[in-house]
């Protein structure tokens, strides 16, 4: 029913500006920007090195394919990194908060 989305952004401003979309949006309740991650990955056949922006963002499962199309509509990469994983548990009130924050549909 919940779920936890990864996904990196170049800089800072690149977060905010997604995170801030999402909220604005009521299709998260939060989203967490966590600096200073290096990451190494294969692209075009090359290795590449970036520091990047992590976000952590926490809704509902059903809300995935509007979060996906929010963050492809802003985010400056040509293949943005947006993963999900299931919450399998969590406190009750902080589930209940997720729910509170999120518009109704």
């Amino acid at each position: 029913m919940y779920q936890l989305i990864l996904c990196t952004c170049p800089d800072q401003y690149c977060a905010e500006m997604i995170a801030n979309e999402l909220i604005c949006k009521q299709l998260v309740a939060c989203v967490n920007i966590m600096p200073g991650l290096t990451s190494v990955y294969q692209w075009q056949g090359k290795i590449e090195t970036a520091q990047e922006h992590l976000l952590m963002i926490k809704s509902q499962q059903q809300r995935f394919a509007a979060i996906e199309n929010a963050i492809k509509a802003i985010h400056p990469y040509q293949l943005p990194e947006i993963i999900a994983v299931a919450i399998e548990q969590g406190s009750p009130e902080y589930l209940n908060w997720i729910d509170s924050c999120l518009r109704t549909d």
